[in-house]
């Protein structure tokens, strides 16, 4: 392609507080309220994710300017430690190249990195960068991302709602409530308990029709999942989800195995790349939930979703705001969408990533028609207090 921009140069920033990262959303908000988390068995770190440091990496920000002046740009978790890795080792397989070169740019970033990354931070900033590439590419094209991967093959997404108020996402217009379990193996069967309670509760104020999920975030054994999914069932949970560890494949066969056939099981918010998913698929698992932002971007979540079509099993990513919808929009096996209630009480819908991002959209009666706007849709706030740690 004649005339083609290439890629001037990549900068890569932090951003602290200011709802920049929703792991870091401050007291008093639903996300850090005695979730069920591996930390639980230490019970100093149970009430707060965040007093084991689940909110250390803070943001990062990943820009990148073609030869034409034209700026793309993303936004995913992965801080300072991600910043170091996008300027002084991801920024060489970019500067030089054209911006339509990104399937060579993603091989060479993953290349270049398995020696100390395969998954994690290292994941995170190399899915930064490859979702800013999409978001240049369709500035530069003048199209939104959706048409740069086929373009829709629905008129509007659907979206079910995670947060601790599933009677609210009812009343919003969303098509389900996605909890998050409160107490682990290590609070026993009171625990356990409580977890029925809560479930039976919410099932009495939604009605039958209504899904109805349990977020376990990596906090479970198989034996206490196997006990937890068969009493849930007596209320109709739709899924289980994130149950085990993520590098507990073995643990995941068994516990599609032992769940009520009729239950899902689901998983893959901290799974990474294709081979992670192939691993995870050859489990049994209904549902996979790659995050974009972590997986490796749009350029692995395009391999990993056809991985899971070819096992029968639905893509239904992570919540992460536009940069799962233009990609939802695009596939027959993502049939519907999570939407993350950050509203510190779960009871308005309110932009993910607000206030760092300007013109986010949200579903409205729990839909959502994707923005043909350019790239992403979205722009940086002129007032994010950004800051650029390193230089290439």
């Amino acid at each position: 392609m004649s005339g083609t921009p290439t890629i001037k140069e990549v900068r890569a920033y932090t951003v602290r507080g200011g709802g920049a990262d929703y792991h870091d959303q401050g007291a008093n908000h639903w996300i850090d309220d005695h979730i069920a988390t591996p930390m639980s068995v230490y019970p100093e770190y149970r009430q707060s994710r965040q007093s084991f440091g689940i909110n250390v990496l803070g943001t990062l920000v990943v820009e990148i300017e073609a030869s034409d002046g034209t700026v793309g740009f993303s936004v995913t978790t992965a801080g300072e430690i991600g910043a170091f890795i996008v300027e002084k080792h991801l920024a060489r397989f970019l500067e030089g190249r054209k911006v339509t070169d990104i399937e060579r740019i993603w091989d060479q970033m993953y290349k270049s990195t398995v020696y100390y990354g395969r998954r994690g931070v290292v994941l995170n900033a190399i899915s930064g960068v490859d979702l800013a590439l999409y978001d240049l590419l369709g500035r530069i094209r003048q199209v939104p991302v959706f048409e740069l991967l086929g373009g829709p093959v629905r008129d509007e997404l659907q979206f079910y709602a995670t947060g601790a108020r599933p009677d609210k996402a009812k009343e919003l217009g969303f098509i389900g409530g996605k909890m998050p379990l409160h107490h682990g193996p290590a609070e026993g069967d009171e625990g356990l308990k409580k977890n029925i309670e809560m479930l039976a509760d919410m099932r009495a104020k939604v009605g039958d029709d209504f899904w109805l999920m349990y977020d376990c975030w990596m906090a479970l054994d198989v034996e206490y999942a196997t006990r937890l999914a068969h009493e849930a069932s007596e209320y109709n949970l739709k899924w289980l989800e994130e149950a085990l560890i993520p590098d507990d494949y073995w643990g995941y066969a068994e516990l599609r195995n032992r769940a009520p056939k009729n239950m899902l099981i689901t998983t893959g918010e901290h799974e990474a790349t294709r081979w992670g998913f192939r691993q995870l698929l050859e489990t049994g698992v209904d549902i996979i939930q790659p995050d974009v932002g972590w997986c490796g971007g749009i350029t692995e979540l395009i391999k990993i979703s056809a991985l899971a079509d070819a096992h029968g099993a639905m893509v239904i990513p992570h919540g992460s705001s536009v940069y799962s919808y233009h990609f939802v929009v695009t596939r027959t096996n993502s049939p519907f969408a999570e939407f993350l209630m950050m509203h510190p009480a779960a009871e308005e819908v309110v932009p993910m990533f607000s206030p760092m991002l300007v013109g986010e959209p949200v579903p409205e009666n729990g839909r959502l028609k994707v923005p043909e706007t350019p790239g992403f849709g979205v722009e940086l706030s002129p007032d994010l207090d950004k800051h650029r740690p390193y230089t290439h």
